[in-house]
């Protein structure tokens, strides 16, 4: 009997490597590739407002390379490759040109880390009708709503998300009243247009509103003038500073007239990652980046990874590398993305925001994680935060 069997057991297992040789052959042929491009321009370095911050020229690159890092990680077990060609367009070089040439007609996803004129100008390209663009760089709410684009989805949260997280903080403490300092750009503008808005939507009252006109170094002459200037006639809780470029914010604390807190785009910030942030498993994407890119990971980094993210578990779920499938996936109620800050991610069906908490974070300590407990919503409480659908102005007419 055992010289019968001897054979047979030969050739079961001569089979059963056939069989798995057979297998593996045929996931090698049927292993799905998804190219992906990211698409930036260099920065001029803009003059020092501080000697402490250096100007980091290379935001968004490392976090997306960490986003394909963990796409393949978990294509190892789907039979999905992820390919990321990385498009650096030098300072004086010509974006539109680099995306014709080297980026339309060989991808169907782009992550994109330009200014919202250069994001528009790609979104309207005939070439771009057939893609779908990731935003990783703006916060303007206009694009989330009359400026919109069916091909763009936007990472980041808007402007209008940062002043609704602040505003429902304040008014968790009972701090109803805001002095509100704007400064001198249009970026200045829009975000105080945001504090309004969040102001008149959760009940605050503005008691009082200067724009920032000193042209001079602020750090020379904080001391005489923030005094001075944060004098009101009615009592303030809060010091509210819109100043996206940090020409003056930092200045404000402790110079103030009467001794209130600063929130706004200095302070008590409000944001989609921070540093100080270690809840719900970032450490380790903390520690991760970090080792990869050799400092701290910044908001376009997390933006850029969060779109590499989001290719990944779309194409996974959807079992497809096409833009249809994995758009629809990525728009439906069944996409959920882990973001490390809690909740989980999703996209807003009606101007492709991604809907997420947002940090209320001081310079060396995490604050708070909005949306505040207690504000509700009948889908989501994420949609507590910026413009909910019937406040919507996004009609994807382009």
């Amino acid at each position: 009997m055992r010289s019968i069997n001897q054979p047979v057991r030969i050739m079961v297992t001569v089979l059963l490597i056939i069989q798995l040789v057979g297998i593996g052959v045929v996931s090698a042929k049927a292993k799905q590739t998804i190219a992906i491009a990211y698409l930036s321009q260099d920065q001029n370095v803009p003059p020092p407002l501080s000697n402490l911050d250096a100007f980091i020229k290379n935001k968004g690159v490392f976090g997306a390379e960490l986003g394909i890092d963990d796409d393949n990680t978990t294509g190892e077990f789907t039979g999905q490759h992820y390919q990321l060609s990385k498009f650096i367009v030098p300072v004086d070089g010509n974006v539109i040109d680099t995306f014709t040439k080297e980026i339309s007609k060989k991808f169907q996803y782009v992550v994109v880390n330009l200014p919202a004129e250069q994001l528009n100008l790609i979104a309207d390209l005939p070439a771009a009708r057939q893609m779908l663009l990731f935003d990783v760089a703006t916060v303007d709410d206009a694009l989330r709503n009359e400026q919109c684009r069916h091909n763009v989805l936007h990472i980041l949260p808007s402007r209008a998300m940062r002043a609704d997280a602040l505003a429902q903080y304040m008014m968790k403490k009972r701090w109803t009243k805001w002095f509100l300092i704007i400064g001198s750009t249009q970026e200045d503008r829009l975000f105080a247009d945001a504090v309004k808005r969040a102001a008149k939507r959760f009940g605050m009252k503005i008691v009082a509103e200067k724009t920032w006109e000193h042209t001079y170094d602020a750090r020379r002459t904080a001391q005489s003038d923030v005094a001075v200037f944060t004098q009101a006639e009615d009592d303030y809780d809060v010091l509210v500073v819109a100043d996206e470029q940090g020409q003056f914010g930092e200045y404000l604390d402790y110079r103030t007239w009467i001794p209130r807190p600063v929130i706004g785009t200095q302070g008590l910030i409000a944001t989609s990652w921070h540093r100080t942030h270690e809840q719900w498993g970032a450490v380790q994407i903390q520690n991760r980046f970090k080792e990869k890119a050799g400092r701290w990971m910044e908001e376009q980094d997390y933006a850029a990874y969060l779109a590499l993210r989001a290719i990944g578990e779309a194409a996974t779920r959807s079992q497809s590398v096409d833009l249809i499938p994995v758009k629809a996936y990525l728009l439906s109620d069944a996409f959920a993305l882990n973001g490390y800050t809690g909740n989980p991610l999703s996209f807003r069906s009606w101007d492709g925001q991604l809907r997420q908490p947002v940090l209320l974070a001081a310079p060396r300590s995490l604050v708070a994680v909005a949306p505040i407990e207690g504000f509700l919503h009948p889908k989501t409480e994420l949609d507590t935060l910026g413009y909910d659908q019937p406040e919507s102005q996004c009609k994807w007419d382009k």
